[in-house]
């Protein structure tokens, strides 16, 4: 159904149309708000009153708060195309969007309200959206997608994981690293899907002889039930020698997986090779992960900021730009703005990293990978926040 005809329907609100504009903007937004908030935190020039340790808000706003609006925008839009059915839209959209802000709220009032309160309210919001999905999916008869839903359904069970070992050990360092494992899981899932069949039509649509990526296999197979059980490792034990060698195993197997989608072909369109570079920083993320735990003196945080900020960061600004252009029917192409934010973020990830295995420069290096991340969804904030309160053309 066309944005007008949708508009007409629901008060003329066409941020209210579809999941992805009100999740995108504000997932962007919020991620600009707790980078902010944090950088002060982690040099001591910052104290919020909430029931988190830092390092704890931190990383649930990032995984929790922005990732899991860029999921709900992703999937609301993504579910109808896979099922048939119309979108979500209008007040149970708005009603939607309400839970998740106001999670927003509870956890920045934890301290106020007490970490149970705040716990209800922010876990609600992944739940709600697993039975939104879960309804379309059973009404649609999709049961392909049912993976889908099981890798929201963990990433909710982490959310309250997090809030229950926070409280009670004081450091949510297994629900931290679960709630990676399920946002990386999820990025070879959907991933494994949209970049091999977004480059298959990319090249076919320039009609250039060479090799296409092939479609789901066996290989692919293999490398996700590997990844899943080296993901697990991690969560559980991620200093266990077995798991490093695992977890650098599950590397390799994706660095091959990701060279047969024929990313080298993808320069001339970068909406499209910067799905493959952020890609890239998924097996980068297993291998640093996996020496960590074998090699006591690499610090961990560079194998995890690999997959936070390379990958969740730059495959979900990869997933927002596009999505954003074709759901509002402009051209699928790059203007010079867009390419600045894949630039930006191709800063953030590398110098997070290097923060991690460098730490006599890591102030530097953190200022550079905040202010790069800042850029790149701030900008994406400016460059489109008008097209998602827009028609579409």
């Amino acid at each position: 159904m066309s944005d007008v005809r949708v508009r007409r329907r629901d008060g003329g609100l066409a941020i209210l149309s579809n999941g992805f504009r009100p999740f995108f903007l504000s997932g962007a937004l919020w991620a600009v708000v707790a980078v902010m908030a944090w950088l002060p935190q982690y040099f001591g020039e910052l104290s919020l009153s909430n029931a988190f340790q830092p390092m704890d808000w931190h990383a649930h706003e990032a995984l929790f708060g922005y990732g899991g609006a860029v999921v709900a925008g992703f999937l609301l839009t993504a579910v109808p195309n896979w099922t048939g059915r119309l979108p979500l839209r209008g007040r149970p959209l708005l009603g939607l969007f309400l839970v998740w802000l106001a999670g927003r709220i509870a956890v920045a009032l934890s301290g106020h309200i007490g970490w149970a309160a705040a716990a209800v309210v922010d876990c609600a919001f992944l739940v709600v959206l697993s039975l939104a999905i879960a309804r379309e999916i059973v009404a649609g008869k999709n049961w392909r997608n049912l993976r889908v839903l099981v890798v929201v359904a963990l990433l909710a069970a982490a959310n309250v994981m997090f809030h229950i070992e926070a409280h009670f050990s004081g450091d949510a360092a297994h629900s931290r690293r679960f709630a990676v494992a399920a946002l990386v899981a999820l990025i070879m899932l959907i991933g494994g899907r949209i970049v091999p069949s977004f480059t298959h039509t990319y090249l076919q649509q320039r009609r250039v002889i060479g090799r296409l990526p092939p479609k789901f296999g066996r290989f692919d197979g293999l490398c996700m039930a590997v990844s899943a059980l080296a993901l697990v490792g991690w969560v559980v034990a991620p200093e266990n020698t077995i798991v490093g060698v695992a977890l650098i195993g599950a590397g390799l197997l994706n660095f091959a997986r990701l060279a047969r989608w024929a990313g080298e072909r993808t320069s001339g369109e970068a909406l499209v090779l910067v799905l493959h570079l952020a890609y890239l920083f998924i097996p980068i993320g297993f291998v640093l992960s996996g020496l960590a735990a074998l090699i006591p003196a690499l610090s961990p945080s560079a194998g995890l900021h690999a997959w936070a900020v390379g990958g969740i960061g730059g495959m979900t600004l990869a997933v927002m730009t596009r999505a954003s252009l074709g759901h509002t029917g402009h051209r699928l192409h790059a203007g010079q703005g867009t390419k600045l934010l894949y630039l930006a973020i191709a800063v953030a990830a590398p110098a997070r990293i290097a923060a991690a295995l460098a730490p006599q420069w890591s102030f530097v290096l953190l200022h550079v990978a905040a202010f790069a991340w800042l850029a790149a969804f701030l900008g994406f904030a400016l460059i489109y926040g008008p097209m998602l309160f827009r028609s579409r053309l």
